[in-house]
């Protein structure tokens, strides 16, 4: 059997146990490009030498991170234990050790240039809203007018990573915005909608309105709309935010993702007396 119809299949197994279209677009990608490795070799007969072989011989020949070598390893395990209900021994192979990277984050002097910087409302109103609820990208673009719970100052988040819905605390500055925005663009269905009605704005155009307000400040980050979210994180913990509620704003399921933001929160650290100061 062509390794493209297994391909399907695991797609559609995907599909069915409600993995997120990013999830299921990962794993295919990257058990393609695994089986197209092997193509000379039926998926039925591949063992963990033949991962192993393709980690040494693509992955780290061509220079591929770490996270991709590990969602490899995911998809080609999920792959397996579904499809010929047969485990290959993925704890045999080596997993490349866990980077530990801290989250990019902005002063509130310029999260203010960027968020003011938008001559549009509707695209003020998304950075906007990003930074004050602390958004993932698809969870503003998944947004209703039903969503926003403004006599209870609260807005809705409907499944979002990990399947997981949660409340968010939303102020009257930003649904004033809202409101504004709400008379001046009359979306239909989305909260933010795209070119025609019904229709949601899409991933690229956000990134677009991202770029065109960086373009027009002084600051020179290669800044991505998740650093919105981690300054909303660091903002809170510097102003002192418990990290447990911190956790249950952003939606995280270990602490630990949580506690990263400690490492980046300049409030402890500024208050430091160097010992040179003493010399």
């Amino acid at each position: 059997m062509h390794f493209h119809d297994e391909l399907f299949k695991f797609e559609s197994y995907l599909q069915s146990k409600r993995y997120s279209s990013n999830t299921i677009k990962t794993y295919c990608d990257a058990l393609r490009v695994f089986l197209k490795f092997h193509s000379l070799t039926h998926p039925e007969r591949i063992t963990s030498d033949h991962v192993h072989a393709f980690n040494h011989d693509y992955i780290l020949k061509k220079g591929y991170s770490s996270s991709y070598q590990n969602q490899v390893i995911n998809a080609i395990k999920l792959f397996y234990r579904n499809r010929y209900k047969k485990s290959i021994q993925i704890d045999e192979i080596e997993r490349p050790r866990r980077e530990r990277r801290l989250p990019n984050v902005l002063s509130k002097t310029e999260v203010k240039a960027i968020l003011s910087s938008p001559a549009n409302l509707k695209h003020r109103a998304m950075l906007s809203l990003i930074y004050a609820c602390g958004l993932r990208r698809g969870e503003l673009l998944n947004l209703t007018l039903k969503d926003i719970q403004s006599e209870r100052n609260l807005l809705f988040i409907r499944q979002s990573k990990g399947k997981k819905d949660r409340v968010v605390p939303i102020s009257n500055k930003i649904i004033e915005m809202l409101r504004d925005y709400y008379k001046a663009f009359k979306p239909q269905t989305w909260l933010f909608e795209g070119q025609f009605p019904n229709s949601k704005y899409s991933e690229k155009s956000l990134e677009n309105v991202l770029k065109q307000s960086l373009a027009k400040t002084k600051i020179a980050k290669k800044v991505s709309l998740h650093w919105l979210r981690h300054s909303y994180a660091t903002h809170l913990l510097e102003s002192g935010t418990d990290l447990r509620y911190i956790q249950e704003l952003l939606g995280h399921s270990s602490s630990r993702t949580t506690e990263l933001y400690t490492h980046v929160s300049t409030k402890n650290l500024q208050q430091i007396r160097s010992p040179f100061d003493d010399l």
